[in-house]
């Protein structure tokens, strides 16, 4: 079996290379609030080099990271709502006529992520009252391909072209690595998004090439996979035996290598296989929930 990390997150990208401080072509930013609890990385793609050196496109990637959001802690959600639309209007700007997509399978939990936000959303588009906001909301539900039939990326360039979208909001579930990000984690890019991608069932890209509009990602992960699972432990694995030599050993193995080691720990149906948190459906109603009132809170 010869596979590739699974994960959808520049983050974890970053923290896959070896000399992460030395990386041509991509700029690093982290700021922490007062109290610690969020965690804002911006990860910035300049030019070919970093994109080599990342696997990313050009463009930002912005992971804003919040452990209390695993806990049935409230007083979280209007300091992450304000960072979340601080920097969604950070790369959003000025517009006038956005879409909002809503991907993913409202019938799975681990995928129903986008479905969710839609639900909550103060879409404004068929108001016609003298109180209508300056910024003018539409919002879809595309479902996915086994239930329509048909690309993702075609139903919304439709809709962008019959009705002048400026801005597409695309909103996904993703994959991590690290089983500590899931559910917990909002990544935010300019630079598109491949439905699907993350578990293996790639489809065409929503970005600015196929939609001829600019397309803004909202991501959370949701998934992890079971080789993922094994990598994270063998540095355990590794100290079980004896914690100086075991991790010395570790670290002569390159993440690729690890990751390698894990899957042919597995048989092959097993390291196609992806776990999600048992308490997935309350995770994913929060961070969902968190998520609409960003971006009501742009549209009002």
């Amino acid at each position: 079996m010869n596979r590739e990390i699974r994960t959808d997150l520049a983050i974890e990208l970053r923290e896959n290379v070896a000399d992460r401080r030395n990386m041509p072509g991509v700029k690093v930013k982290t700021v922490v609030n007062e109290d610690r609890s969020i965690k804002t990385t911006t990860i910035t793609v300049l030019d070919e080099i970093g994109e080599k050196n990342l696997g990313k496109a050009k463009g930002q990637y912005i992971t804003i990271e919040c452990s209390k959001l695993k806990e049935y802690e409230e007083s979280i959600h209007e300091p992450l709502r304000a960072e979340l639309e601080g920097r969604l209007r950070e790369l959003m700007g000025h517009a006038g006529n956005i879409l909002v997509v809503g991907l993913g399978n409202r019938q799975v939990t681990p995928d129903s992520i986008g479905p969710l936000v839609i639900d909550n959303l103060y879409v404004t588009r068929h108001l016609d009252t003298p109180g209508k906001p300056d910024l003018v909301m539409s919002a879809i539900c595309p479902g996915v391909m086994a239930q329509t039939g048909i690309e993702t990326v075609d139903i919304v360039r439709g809709i962008c072209d019959e009705i002048d979208v400026e801005i597409v909001v695309a909103i996904d579930a993703l994959a991590a690595r690290s089983s500590k990000r899931l559910g917990c984690t909002i990544q935010l890019t300019d630079t598109g998004i491949s439905p699907g991608s993350g578990v293996g069932n790639n489809r065409k890209t929503l970005s600015s090439d196929n939609l001829g509009r600019r397309v803004i990602a909202v991501g959370v992960p949701t998934v992890i996979s079971v080789p993922s699972i094994i990598d994270d432990s063998l540095d355990e694995v590794a100290d079980a035996f004896n914690e100086t030599y075991g991790r010395r050993i570790m670290r002569e193995f390159t993440e690729k290598q690890r990751y390698q080691i894990a899957c042919n720990l597995l048989d092959e149906d097993m390291a196609d296989m992806f776990v999600t948190p048992k308490n997935i459906d309350e995770l994913v109603r929060r961070i969902s929930f968190t998520i609409s009132e960003a971006i009501n809170a742009i549209a009002m």
